[in-house]
Formats: C-alpha cells, structure tokens, sequence
C-alpha cells in the first residue's frame, strides 16, 4: 500500500527536476545516431512487425498503446526503442530509472505529470522495489493512483484517476520480475544479438550521420568485431574515425579498420581485454577445470554481474565457454584462439593440459 508521502509531489529525489523526471535519464544521447522510426530501425524483424501492428492499431482507435516490456543484453536498442514508440504515438517520453525510484512518493510524481497517451519509460525495470511495485500495479490496470490519508486507525485510502498512458519497461535480466509485474505488459519482447549483415548496415547509417567516409570493407570489418551490438558497432566506428583522422587520410577501409580495431584492443572476433582475460583465466590459472561465477569474475577484477550479463552471453554465442552444474568451462575453440595447446583426455576421462613424458 502506498504511504503518505505521496501526498506531497515535492517530496521527490534529488535527482529529478520540477516535472518528477530523472534528469540523468533525460540527457541520454539521442542526438543523432538513434533512429526515430520503425522504418529506420534495423534488425529485429519479428520485434517491428509486432509493434507496428501494437501502435497502428492504438492509433486508429486514439488510444494510448499497451505496455510494453524489452528485454536482452545491454545496447540492443531498447532504449531507442521507447524513443521509437513515443515518436510513432506522437506522444511525450518521460524516462526514468528502476534505482532512481526509491520512494512511493518519486513514482507518483512522474504519473500525477503525464499527459494522455505519455509514454513512461523505466530502464533497468527489474531493480524497482516492492513498494514501488505495488503503486504501479493499479496505475498500469486501471490508470488510478492509491493515496494514503492519515496515520493509524483513522487513516483512509483513495483513489485518484491518471491519464492513460503506456509503460516501456527494458530489462537486461529478465528473470528478475515477478510474475505480477510481468503479467501486466501486453507484450514482453527479447532483443537478439545482430547479424553482420544488419550491423554493417548500422555502421554505414551511422558514418554518413558523422560524415565518414567509409567502403563497405571497412564497414564489414568494424561489424564482424561488433559482438552482434549496434551500441558497440557504434562505439568503435568512433575509434576508427579518430585513428584514420589521426594517422590517414580520415577515409576508412578495410585495413584501417583492422588496424584501428587492434590498437583498441579488439581482435578478429570482437573480444576485448576482459573477455580475453576471461578465456586466459579459464584455459591458463584454473587449467581448464570448471570455475565458479564468483571466483572468475574476481579473477578478472570485474562485478559477477558484468561477467554474467555483458561478457558470458557472447563467448557462449561464439562457442568459447560452456556452463556446466560444476562451473565454468573453456572449450576447445577457446584454447584455439587464445594459442594454447588444448587439454590431453586421458583414458579415465580426465583432462590433463600436458602429455606424460
């Protein structure tokens, strides 16, 4: 149930500004690389075809659009895509963020705001507490507030109606909801990795936005080593500009590409120095043997989240790690890129790194 505080719309963290939004959230780079349509967006097909039958359809009947949750592994494009909703409902987007929201009183300040049709955007969903949980279950079915007055036995509860508006939820570990959370978006949709094609797309979209000149070589070099992720493919095409304005001509092929990709530390497979440290902890200080989650990522000196969230869902893609019941586990291709000789299988079916002598 909610508290009293939500009496009182100021009482909010410091910071949000005068509207109830996280300023934070509001100064995130959507000034020129983002797409503003579903017509621009590239890749995941399935996930377009989905919301523009969802918002044409809330559209025609001039109604604000079912809720919406995105979920996958971090620069996917859920963020541009709460951006893509607005703009396609031709609506205000007020964006926040699970941890920004601490109190009752933080969340009913954003609703009490929001105009109809308003899309509300609320990344990292899953870190949102109980608490705040429970005010947005009768704001999200009913487009009603629970206000608390008074303290004790003479306390009462009621209701004040909100605008109907649409929650764009995004979440990078979507076993965190709970069930009653999740149960309330008319659609919960998983963001894959990219494929190349898609990416190279993405990069030579993005170099004519930043004026770089580049072939289509240096465009496929720069998403093969993307790790299927336009936030990266982005990222180092950045790199690449900076090394050929610095050491060339500005102009971007494929050899400066590859170039430019080394000196930052990215291989041919889009591995990086913790990905790498990674595989050298796995293939090289524990031998091979099976390692637990938190000891690897102490390892690398990296959070257990990062490793688990960030680095492990692509060196599984790539078939570099495997989770087993006991542990972590290098595989052969692992030893293959790192140059090592991999493990010998004895006849007991134990693995040894090096041949009797």
């Amino acid at each position: 149930m909610a508290r009293d505080e939500l009496l009182d719309a100021s009482v909010v963290d410091e910071d949000f500004d005068a509207e109830g939004i996280d300023n934070q959230g509001l100064i995130a780079d959507h000034a020129g690389l983002r797409p503003t349509s579903l017509e621009d967006f590239v890749g995941q097909p399935e996930l377009k075809r989905h919301l523009s039958i969802i918002l044409g359809a809330a559209r025609n009947r001039n109604e604000a659009a079912d809720h919406l949750m995105f979920a996958g592994p971090p620069g996917l494009g859920k963020t541009t895509l709460a951006y893509i909703v607005a703009t396609e409902m031709q609506t205000q987007l007020h964006t926040t963020s699970g941890p920004a929201l601490e109190r009752a009183g933080d969340l009913a300040a954003i609703l009490t705001k929001l105009s109809p049709g308003d899309v509300l955007f609320i990344d990292e969903i899953h870190r949102l507490s109980k608490q705040i949980e429970e005010v947005l279950y009768p704001a999200m079915e009913d487009f009603e507030l629970d206000i608390v007055l008074g303290k004790g036995p003479a306390a009462r509860s009621i209701r004040l109606e909100i605008p109907p508006f649409t929650l764009v939820g995004a979440t990078t570990r979507i076993g965190l909801i709970t069930g009653p959370l999740r149960d309330r978006f008319g659609e919960v949709a998983r963001l894959d990795f990219y494929d190349v094609d898609d990416l190279q797309t993405i990069v030579t979209r993005a170099a004519g936005i930043l004026g770089v000149e580049i072939d289509e070589g240096g465009a496929h070099e720069i998403a093969l080593r993307s790790r299927g992720t336009p936030r990266i493919a982005n990222r180092l095409l950045r790199r690449v500009r900076d090394v050929a304005e610095t050491d060339y001509d500005g102009r971007i092929n494929h050899e400066i590409a590859a170039i430019g990709l080394e000196l930052f530390g990215v291989d041919a497979l889009g591995l990086n120095k913790v990905d790498r440290g990674i595989l050298s902890a796995l293939c090289v200080r524990f031998a091979g043997q099976p390692v637990g989650l938190s000891t690897l990522a102490i390892s690398v000196s990296e959070p257990t989240e990062t490793v688990e969230d960030v680095h492990e869902p692509f060196l599984i893609q790539q078939g570099l790690l495997m989770r087993t019941p006991r542990g972590r586990v290098p595989t052969p291709a692992a030893y293959e890129h790192m140059g090592l000789a991999p493990p010998i299988t004895t006849d007991d079916g134990q693995d040894r790194l090096f041949p009797r002598t």
